[in-house]
């Protein structure tokens, strides 16, 4: 199975991106593998991967001007920025206003064909606004995320910042393989730091 994965087992746990929350929604229930001692959940790596690979092929099929991703924590902004810089995508940071989706009249009017959340509770009106518009969801979802109205789900750590970076990075590859603008994993020249928020240290 590990051959089949489009990042290696090693990598996957390293980054943390199977580590959950100690709670559960109904709706993450079938993509968690276990439960830890400490009370953690674990998401399931082959499906982490599988999602990453279906939500990639599904946005790789859409003009890229039309697909917009959400982030609201530091974290995720920085890997989502970094997304749609390489993918040539629009990003939308911070908190979604109502009407951005839905109303023409605003100046920040947005019309996506297909909507990339980093976290469904930060964005939840980014989900709100395109569902208004029949617009499609697909949502970075750990296990105490709520999936009402998402459209596809990628289980994941989406706190952590190395967990975060790698799925946009995984993403934003498979995403131009899919549209043919490189063939192998080679030829995408970034790296998985390339993703990482940069967090100054404070001086003592």
């Amino acid at each position: 199975m590990e051959n089949q994965l489009i990042a290696e087992q090693a990598e996957y746990l390293e980054a943390g991106m199977h580590i959950g929350t100690k709670t559960k929604t109904p709706g993450m229930k079938r993509f968690v593998y276990k439960v830890r001692e400490d009370g953690l959940y674990l998401l399931d790596l082959g499906m982490i991967d599988d999602r990453i690979k279906t939500s990639a092929k599904l946005l790789a099929g859409y003009d890229p001007k039309k697909v917009v991703i959400t982030a609201s924590r530091i974290y995720a902004i920085a890997a989502a920025t970094k997304f749609a810089e390489i993918t040539k995508t629009q990003f939308s940071e911070g908190r979604v206003m109502p009407g951005v989706f839905t109303n023409p009249n605003r100046k920040d009017y947005i019309e996506p064909d297909i909507v990339l959340v980093s976290d469904t509770r930060n964005e939840r009106q980014a989900i709100r606004e395109a569902r208004k518009t029949n617009v499609p969801v697909v949502s970075l979802c750990d296990t105490d995320n709520w999936v009402k109205f998402v459209d596809v789900i990628i289980p994941c750590n989406n706190k952590g910042r190395r967990s975060l970076a790698m799925v946009y990075f995984l993403l934003a590859r498979e995403v131009l393989k899919a549209r043919g603008e490189i063939a192998t994993n080679e030829e995408f020249n970034y790296k998985i730091s390339d993703f990482e928020a940069k967090v100054e240290m404070k001086a003592k």
